[in-house]
C-alpha cells in the first residue's frame, strides 16, 4: 500500500456518519490534509525558531531579518511542498488537470498565502506584541481559511464542460 493510500484511509478513519451528511468526502480530505500539513508547519516552525534561527536577528548586509519572518522563510520550502503532495495525492486524487497546471495554480495559490502570512506576522509581532509561536498559530488560521478558498475554487478546481 502507497503512503498516500495509506494516510487517505487513516483519513477516512475518521469520517464518521454525520459528517458524511455535512461534506463529501473530498472536502473532508482537504480539511484533513490541512490540518496535517498545518501541525506540521507549526512544529516545524517552533524547532526552526528556537533550535536554528535561534530567536537571532540575522544581518545580510543590506537587510536584517527579524528571526520569526526568517523562520518563516526555512519553513514554506517544506510546507509546500508536503502540501502540494497531501492535496495531489490524498485529497484531490481524482482529478484530471495535469501535475504541472496543478502546480504552477499551487505556486500561485500559496504566492498569495505567503504575503498574507508576511503581514499578519508583521502585525501580530512587531505591531500587537503577540509572541512569535502563538503569532504564527493565529497567521496559520488565517490562511487555512484563504487557502481553503481558493484551492477549492481555483488550484484544484475542475475545468468546466462546455455547453453545447
Amino acid at each position: 500500500m502507497s503512503l498516500s493510500a495509506l494516510i487517505g484511509k487513516t483519513i477516512d478513519l475518521f469520517y464518521i456518519a454525520p459528517l458524511r451528511r455535512l461534506l463529501p468526502q473530498t472536502v473532508f480530505r482537504y480539511g484533513a490534509c490541512g490540518v496535517l500539513n498545518m501541525g506540521l508547519d507549526a512544529v516545524w516552525y517552533f524547532l526552526i525558531y528556537h533550535f536554528i534561527v535561534c530567536k537571532q536577528f540575522v544581518d545580510l548586509g543590506i537587510v536584517v531579518i527579524s528571526p520569526h519572518i526568517l523562520s518563516l522563510v526555512i519553513v514554506f520550502p517544506i510546507t509546500f511542498f508536503t502540501g502540494f503532495w497531501l492535496n495531489r495525492n490524498v485529497a484531490f486524487r481524482a482529478t484530471t488537470i495535469g501535475r504541472g497546471v496543478q502546480l504552477a495554480k499551487y505556486l500561485l495559490t500559496v504566492a498569495g498565502s505567503i504575503l498574507l502570512n508576511y503581514i499578519c506576522m508583521k502585525l501580530l509581532v512587531e505591531h500587537a506584541a503577540v509572541w512569535a509561536t502563538p503569532s504564527k498559530v493565529i497567521t496559520t488560521l488565517v490562511c487555512s481559511v484563504y487557502s481553503y478558498l481558493v484551492g477549492r475554487y481555483f488550484t484544484f478546481a475542475e475545468p468546466a464542460t462546455p455547453q453545447k
